[in-house]
């Protein structure tokens, strides 16, 4: 899976609930990793399965009707804990960006350092694409981050803001280490001379 984002077409995961804390979104029995695979398979964990094990077919994870890359969630998504492995979580499932209609901080610069794109949107739009998904699951939503817009058939595009920095990792596929590798000739220069 590419760490690139930048214009996404797909079909969306409805989860319209309010403030999903980072402990339902990766439950802390499921962090004893320390490597950014394999959380996905207990994305929503306590949501997405019954007390025996077999999955909840009253949740948006297990309804065939919905797939995508893009989450759509309502307000104060990822608030509790500071946990990383929350945006680890969600990417391994294999979303890329999550619109909703406000974000934890810690959550949202958390899942920008993880090539996870959180988008803020009015709570208006985030309502009416709730309910163009129920109506027809195949709906696509497109998100371009170059512009910083979001297309939702029968809805004005949507601006976003993201700060430049981040825009550049997301870009071009790059964490904070990776970036840094980028400008590895000018720290050598700079070393050399300085030594």
């Amino acid at each position: 899976m590419s760490n690139k984002i930048s214009t996404l077409t797909s079909t969306c995961v409805p989860l319209n609930q309010n403030n999903v804390d980072t402990d339902q979104i990766i439950p802390a029995r499921f962090l004893k990793g320390t490597t950014k695979t394999g959380l996905g398979k207990n994305l929503f964990f306590d949501w997405r399965y019954l007390p025996d094990g077999e999955p909840n077919p009253a949740f948006a994870l297990n309804n065939p009707r919905y797939a995508g890359s893009i989450l759509v969630a309502a307000h104060n998504f990822g608030c509790g804990s500071s946990r990383e492995h929350a945006p680890w979580a969600l990417k391994d499932y294999g979303f890329q960006v999550i619109l909703a209609v406000s974000f934890a901080d810690i959550f949202r610069n958390n899942a920008l350092k993880n090539q996870l794109l959180p988008i803020p949107l009015p709570e208006p739009v985030i309502l009416a694409l709730f309910e163009a998904i129920e109506a027809d699951p195949a709906l696509a939503v497109t998100v371009d981050l170059a512009s910083q817009t979001v297309t939702i058939p029968g809805q004005a595009p949507q601006g976003f803001e993201v700060d430049p920095y981040r825009k550049k990792c997301l870009l071009e596929g790059l964490d904070d280490i990776g970036f840094t590798r980028q400008q590895e000739v000018a720290i050598q220069a700079y070393e050399a001379a300085h030594a």
